[in-house]
């Protein structure tokens, strides 16, 4: 059974990223959806993902490519180098669909609107 979140902190999945991910509760920061997102991917929630794009950007990501993205890779471990309001900077570690390791460098950019936050876009290193 999994202890920690797949996000990385150190409460369960349940009572971490799940919540948000079901729709129970809105992530109160970047960071916190920017985690959320991460975990959405290790577990395969498509439509999460897809609903926390923001608006202007869901047209230039398929749910299909999202999905295979997904489920292409084994998420291994999320590391958050360095959060602002607005723009989280992390290092996602993954196993590629020929398991050979791989590192997601991205700083990514977000924007709230009427309570809830949404991804925008990312710069990749």
């Amino acid at each position: 059974m999994l202890t920690n979140c797949y996000c990385g902190n150190s409460i369960p999945f349940s009572d971490c990223c799940e919540p948000y991910i079901k729709g129970i509760k809105a992530a109160p920061t970047a960071e916190t959806l920017m985690r959320s997102r991460y975990s959405a991917y290790a577990v395969h929630e498509i439509e999460y993902l897809l609903k926390t794009t923001h608006i202007s950007q869901r047209k230039y990501h398929s749910k299909k490519e999202v999905e295979q993205w997904a489920v292409s890779n084994q998420w291994l471990k999320l590391e958050v180098l360095q959060a602002t309001e607005k723009t989280v900077e992390f290092k996602a570690y993954f196993l590629d669909a020929t398991l050979q390791p791989q590192v997601h460098h991205e700083k990514s950019t977000f924007k709230q609107q009427n309570g809830h936050w949404f991804y925008v876009d990312g710069k990749f290193y």
